[in-house]
């Protein structure tokens, strides 16, 4: 891996991006950023290398939600993901980089037509009671998705805000499973040997974008409207991972 700046000319916009979604602004929307790096590196590398940058990014979340959450909730979500990340490991053993660019470029497009689905009325996700074993399930996908792309956001939302959470509970208890399922991400990563050591270097060089942006989202949250940057981000996830599938398939 070069870096050299046609790789910093995709990274540094990909790192932006996802701190100002950690930073409060287009939240959810941070897993692009990996998505994004798959143009400029290996999918497995670029899953590898934002996965220290966004725990980096959440280190102040985590402190300003603690004690917040809905513990029963979220037990259900991080019990849940270990198995969905155990499947993802297994994917990534077994798989060819192509079938991982496929992946995510699929969960890309998914990702879009779940949001805008959202935004229209099209989905609607109603709060009622639901079963301990819906938690489960819906951790299960998050963990897998959150292996494959870091792009476990939806599957958790849509357990989440069924449950009819409120907001600061539904806030907290998001930034904790995605602290845990992270965490648990980095020690399966570390043991199947995908953080290269030429990485770390490229991480560290990284980290203050990352930084940087999670401060442009915190202003970017009070004062610009939020609809722009989602419209950005449905534009770059669409082309990309419209890219990635045909890198794939061809």
């Amino acid at each position: 891996m070069d870096l050299d700046v046609s790789f910093y000319l995709i990274a540094a916009p990909a790192v932006l991006f996802a701190g100002i979604s950690k930073g409060g602004f287009g939240g959810g929307a941070a897993f692009a950023g990996s998505t994004l790096l798959a143009l400029a590196l290996e999918p497995v590398q670029a899953v590898a290398m934002m996965l220290p940058l966004l725990m980096v990014m959440d280190l102040a979340a985590v402190r300003s939600y603690w004690g917040k959450w809905s513990p029963e909730h979220g037990r259900r979500l991080i019990l849940g993901g270990l198995p969905g990340i155990a499947a993802g490991a297994v994917l990534f053993a077994v798989v060819s980089a192509d079938v991982v660019r496929l992946l995510i470029g699929a969960v890309a497009l998914g990702f879009v037509a779940y949001r805008i689905a959202l935004s229209r009325g099209v989905l609607v996700l109603p709060t009622r009671e639901v079963a301990p074993v819906e938690g489960y399930f819906w951790g299960a996908m998050t963990g897998f998705t959150s292996f494959v792309s870091h792009a476990g956001g939806p599957p958790s939302a849509v357990y989440l805000l069924r449950v009819g959470l409120d907001k600061l509970t539904y806030q907290s208890t998001t930034v904790m499973v995605f602290w845990a399922v992270n965490a648990s991400k980095m020690v399966v990563y570390l043991a199947m040997g995908l953080m290269l050591p030429q990485l770390w270097l490229a991480i560290l060089t990284l980290v203050p974008v990352g930084l940087l942006g999670v401060a442009l989202g915190v202003w970017a949250h009070k004062v610009v409207p939020e609809k722009l940057f989602f419209q950005v981000t449905y534009v770059l996830l669409t082309a990309t991972g419209v890219k990635l599938i045909f890198d794939a398939l061809t």
